[in-house]
């Protein structure tokens, strides 16, 4: 590591100069406290008595221990002015122990050798690929027992986790923070140990083998990331060094919204602490993205607009996403960001933020008060399904429907939906078909996939007692179908940020409900769509086209005329109403040719009660219709017609 990167908050390899190392025959410390008097080291190789580290000038303080080990706890001791003192854990340690202890302890993270080459030489940025992430809390997906802490291993849970993802059809997972935390009911968002996975699930090197399971199973692995706030016990971040070293000074901006303490991202040290953590997962533990968190709070003081932007925590942002982009060019950086601030998808060296995607939490908002309103009510909100498509170009939008949605009394995703239960799932399983049908990547948290009914609990696992039901037992296998056909359909992913690879069908169907939209995707990755004319390119041999048509009403719609731009055969894929799913339909929903009349080229549709279904369009070519034939003048009656003049002589 580079100091003066590291002091110019430029670094990212931080971790390999500070915390615990191994060197010959010991290990060696290092710790950054700049305003400290002294500072010591104690732990299981000293028998817990303080041993002094030594100045190495610049704030950085060593101590090299020959009988230290891996698998030894340790702790600093920080003295400042005036006799202050605390006990710390080390903020670079690479592992600590379960709460509510807070030592940390010395762990050799290059010992274990990863047989995952074949996944990171592929895995390429998503943009063209389907990206379908099943969002979960390791603690709460299952646990062995109802005790507070029958929490599996993370080997335990790879044996578990990954066949049920296979089986569900998502491509990856993504993990809520797994940075140490000494609060659950936190759930891993306010850290006191950045580059230490939490100890409640086991020991690093378990971790490691955990994302490589995954990996060598097809399933990418992405993480939540923190770097806007951390939290406030005493042996973490806060004071130190007896000064902020590592947040604000002043109280109204030094503290979050959850009460926690903010980082202070215009400090290059503190810059450095967390573009070091973020390139800290990808490296030693080979995630393949991070889900940055609550980016809002760092585009504006405190998250408020009206409080202006934060010019320094918007630059650290750039340049984080920048170097993290050069040293890990196919990671993804992903955005929960609530605000309006432009380009948050564009490269950090044309003047965005530099992150892969950006969560539409506008989509999800407005999605889930559409449905959650009576359907005698849609009518007038019948824009809410549209209005997405206004603006969805403007970034590389990812479609949530995330833990925030099912918890503090918001209700499942299920139990948004409007009307008795019976009402409720095929409502649910329409709208899961318009989502995965909608351009941009999905994400979808644990336990909405079989109906939960319960508001999430990071205390207990999900209810999966519910699958014995056959209503529920039925939407997981919608759900896991859904998923498949997703996968298996290039219309659906290849052109998520192409405009020309939409097309709505029906987006006046205020009366009766009706959406209906193309989607399209090259089965030949070398064509490209024709500048000139893009709808005649709905035509092409080459493209892989999918139709979606809806009606989210209360009633049943018959003979509904759908106007299309050219022929089609509409050949069913899947269907939210077939029996199987807990639908009315019975077998395969019907094919339908599209027919030409006067006003255009058209089919008829029957469309199901809170129904959505995908179909394969098939281009045809239709007869044009012939031409009427003039009408012939007749003279009045008993009368030949009048002769023609002569032509006037010259």
């Amino acid at each position: 590591m580079d100091l003066h990167d590291f002091y110019t908050g430029r670094a990212f390899d931080a971790y390999e100069y500070f915390g615990a190392h191994l060197v010959e025959g010991g290990i060696v410390f290092r710790v950054y406290a700049p305003a400290a008097v002294k500072v010591a080291l104690k732990g299981d190789f000293s028998g817990w008595e303080e041993l002094e580290m030594g100045n190495l000038g610049g704030g950085v303080w060593e101590y090299i221990h020959y009988g230290a080990k891996p698998g030894d706890f340790y702790k600093y001791v920080v003295y400042a002015e005036e006799g202050w003192n605390c006990e710390h854990c080390d903020p670079y340690g690479f592992s600590m122990e379960l709460r509510p202890g807070f030592a940390s302890r010395v762990a050799d993270l290059r010992a274990y050798r990863f047989s995952d080459n074949d996944w990171l030489n592929r895995r390429p940025l998503t943009f063209d690929r389907p990206l379908n992430i099943y969002e979960l809390h390791l603690g709460s997906w299952k646990k062995k027992g109802e005790g507070e802490t029958d929490w599996y291993t993370y080997e335990e849970i790879a044996d578990r986790l990954i066949p049920y993802i296979l089986e569900s059809g998502y491509t990856h997972i993504e993990l809520m923070p797994l940075s140490e935390h000494p609060a659950d009911a936190s759930w891993g968002y306010q850290n006191t140990g950045f580059f230490a996975p939490t100890s409640r699930y086991g020991e690093p090197w378990q971790l490691q083998r955990f994302v490589d399971r995954c990996h060598q199973a097809g399933i990418g692995v992405l993480m939540d990331f923190v770097p806007v706030h951390f939290a406030l016990d005493g042996y973490g971040l806060a004071k130190f060094d007896g000064t902020c070293l590592y947040e604000y000074p002043h109280d109204d901006v030094g503290y979050s919204e959850w009460g926690s303490k903010n980082f202070i991202h215009s400090r290059g040290e503190a810059a450095s602490f967390l573009n070091s953590a973020a390139a800290y997962w990808l490296d030693l533990y080979h995630m393949d993205g991070l889900r940055v968190d609550a980016v809002s709070r760092l585009l504006y003081w405190q998250g408020d607009e009206s409080r202006g932007e934060n010019q320094k925590a918007i630059r650290f942002l750039k340049r984080m996403n920048k170097g993290l982009k050069e040293r890990f060019p196919a990671c993804m950086l992903i955005a929960e960001d609530s605000s309006a601030y432009p380009h948050v998808t564009w490269p950090a060296q044309r003047g965005g933020l530099g992150f892969d995607y950006k969560w539409d939490l506008g989509w999800m908002h407005d999605t889930l008060d559409f449905f959650r309103t009576p359907p005698t009510e849609r009518r007038e909100k019948y824009h809410k399904l549209t209005f997405s498509m206004m603006y969805f170009y403007s970034e590389n939008y990812l479609l949530p429907l995330s833990h925030d949605e099912v918890v503090h009394g918001k209700a499942t995703i299920l139990q948004k939906m409007w009307g008795d239960l019976e009402e409720k799932f095929p409502q649910a399983r329409a709208m899961y078909l318009y989502m995965l049908a909608h351009p941009g990547k999905k994400l979808n948290f644990m336990g909405n996939e079989i109906g939960q009914l319960r508001e999430w609990d990071e205390k207990r696992e999900q209810d999966w007692f519910i699958r014995q039901y056959p209503s529920h037992d039925a939407f997981y296998r919608f759900i896991r179908d859904l998923n498949r056909v997703y996968a298996a359909h290039r219309s659906l992913w290849e052109g998520d940020y192409d405009p020309r690879s939409f097309l709505w069908l029906e987006v006046h169907g205020e009366e009766q409900c009706v959406y209906a939209f193309l989607r399209g995707g090259f089965v030949n990755k070398d064509v490209l769509w024709d500048e000139d004319d893009p709808e005649e390119m709905w035509q092409d041999d080459r493209l892989d086209r999918t139709a979606a048509v809806f009606n989210f009403s209360g009633v049943p719609v018959k003979n509904y005329r759908l106007n299309l731009p050219h022929g089609f055969t509409f050949t069913p894929i899947l269907s939210s109403d077939r029996d199987i799913y807990g639908g009315e339909t019975t077998g395969e929903p019907p094919a339908y040719t599209a027919k030409r009349d006067q006003k255009g080229i058209y089919i008829t549709l029957d469309l199901p009660v809170y129904s959505g279904v995908l179909y394969e369009a098939t281009p045809i070519t239709l007869p044009e219709l012939p031409k009427p034939k003039p009408p012939v003048k007749k003279g009045k009656a008993g009368k030949a017609p009048a002769k023609p003049s002569p032509p006037a002589r010259r």
